[in-house]
């Protein structure tokens, strides 16, 4: 059987670098901008997928170091490290001993830093989210899942058209929408709609993520995909609601 070409294999990680990148620099243009600067000065694949993905991960890693403050504004927000390793073990499900590849440190130190990572992570501030879900058990868990991570669920909606009337009842600090609505519309024509009301963050949730991120206009900025955990959630939350990084 034919190997895959090292060009066939990055494109296959290529989504999910954009995923890492919009989340940690805060909107579509600055992460995909991120993950053409890694590709463009990106040097020799390994042969090995496993080290390959790591290189391409670090690649992005390094474009961001260079074009960001490393250094939070304030004691309580994450820095760009701490936000990185989290992206990486939670978003991207990388062990922590790839994470410190990544990043380029040492493993003890990125033990400590995950540890650190998620204790100020931990008592960052809340906000009130509005959840687009028409599964009922599913709106259940993750209204659930909000609730844990210290979050005010403020309304679940349905369909499109309740969604949009709860935003504007409720003005929500976060929203977390699936992208299918089975008869109710679409989560992302809601949004559309919502944020014609006012800016507000939002994170999709979709089965299918690789959908979602092929660098087109006007796709999600934060996407978490089925089965989530309350980490998953709590670090993509955070970077929503935070915003974008400082440029340096």
């Amino acid at each position: 059987m034919t190997r895959p070409s090292a060009k066939t294999i990055i494109a296959k990680h290529i989504p999910y670098l954009r995923r890492y990148a919009r989340a940690l620099a805060g909107t579509q243009a600055a992460g995909d901008s991120l993950v053409a600067e890694a590709l463009r000065s990106f040097g020799s694949a390994p042969e090995n997928e496993d080290e390959l993905r790591v290189a391409l991960f670090r690649a992005v890693t390094q474009s961001a170091n260079a074009m960001f403050v490393s250094k939070p504004p304030s004691t309580d927000a994450l820095s760009l490290a701490e936000r990185q390793i989290l992206l990486l073990t939670s978003l991207e499900s990388f062990p922590v001993d790839a994470a410190a590849e990544v990043l380029g440190v040492p493993g003890s130190e990125a033990v400590q830093l995950l540890a650190d990572a998620k204790e100020r992570l931990r008592v960052n501030a809340q906000t009130d989210v509005l959840i687009i879900e028409d599964e009922p058990v599913i709106a259940l868990d993750i209204a659930e899942l909000v609730a844990s991570c210290g979050h005010r669920v403020v309304g679940v909606a349905a369909a499109e058209r309740e969604a949009i009337a709860l935003a504007r009842d409720k003005r929500p600090g976060l929203i977390l929408a699936d992208i299918n609505l089975a008869n109710g519309g679409d989560g992302q024509s809601a949004v559309a709609e919502i944020q014609k009301q006012g800016a507000v963050p939002v994170i999709f949730i979709t089965a299918y993520p690789e959908r979602l991120l092929t660098g087109a206009l006007n796709e999600p900025t934060f996407l978490i995909t089925k089965p989530f955990d309350p980490l998953r959630l709590a670090i993509t939350t955070y970077q929503a609601v935070s915003g974008g990084l400082p440029f340096k």
